[in-house]
């Protein structure tokens, strides 16, 4: 019953997934934001790859422009995001549920929050991880949590080619204004299993560095 009641959750309901596209892609985020930019989106990687998206975190706008960028109208499929038990209260939690976001214990993760994430994964999905673990609004540097890098390699298990895409966000102006700017910075993808040898301290460090590379490329484009 549990498990039912899980799946019910996770499903994105196509009518509300379909009017939350139209009202943030098409109004909200052409209204609110001025200019926008999207640098090194034309990556390659093989095709029965699966994709972790790892955004730096500096607004709540992140999401929707990670969705613009690389949702359903680009590649064919929905951004699946992972976030904290708090996002998920509420009447946003309601709504949040039923676009395919789930929440998990970034301390103590549940095994049936972990096996939904490596499910997305095995089906050929897209799942954005946050690595920073929370909004981090002035970009000051963090130490990433764990959980992307224990999550991907156990979704290589399930899944031969999981692929890590770093992705730097940036804001004309903090937080973000009206008519302002914001970019994206796609990184190079970086296969999993060419890191399996990493522990967790090294592969963070790693991807800090890939992200920050990709953070810098766009604060340069809105200015900053």
């Amino acid at each position: 019953m549990k498990k039912k009641s899980l799946d019910i959750w996770h499903k994105i309901n196509p009518i509300l997934g379909f009017i939350a596209m139209f009202v943030t892609q098409d109004i909200v985020l052409r209204f609110f934001f001025r200019k926008k930019k999207i640098l090194n989106s034309s990556f390659y990687f093989p095709q029965d790859s699966s994709i972790i998206l790892a955004p730096t975190h500096r607004s709540r706008w992140d999401g929707l422009i990670l969705t613009m960028a690389m949702g359903r109208r680009v590649t064919k499929k929905d951004c699946r995001f992972m976030v904290t038990k708090s996002e998920m209260r509420g009447i946003q939690g309601w709504f949040l549920k039923r676009l395919g976001c789930f929440s998990i214990n970034q301390i103590s993760p549940s095994l049936s929050a972990l096996r939904h994430a490596i499910d997305i994964l095995e089906k050929g999905e897209q799942l954005v991880v946050f690595p920073e673990g929370k909004i981090n609004k002035y970009g000051k540097k963090l130490v990433l949590k764990e959980g992307l890098y224990r999550l991907a390699r156990l979704a290589t298990k399930k899944k031969a080619s999981i692929i890590v895409i770093p992705i730097g966000i940036a804001y004309s102006k903090v937080p973000p204004n009206f008519r302002g700017e914001f970019c994206l910075s796609f990184g190079k993808p970086i296969a999993i299993k060419d890191y399996l040898n990493f522990n967790i301290k090294d592969f963070n460090i790693f991807l800090n560095e890939k992200m920050t590379q990709e953070e810098e490329k766009a604060l340069k484009n809105v200015g900053r």
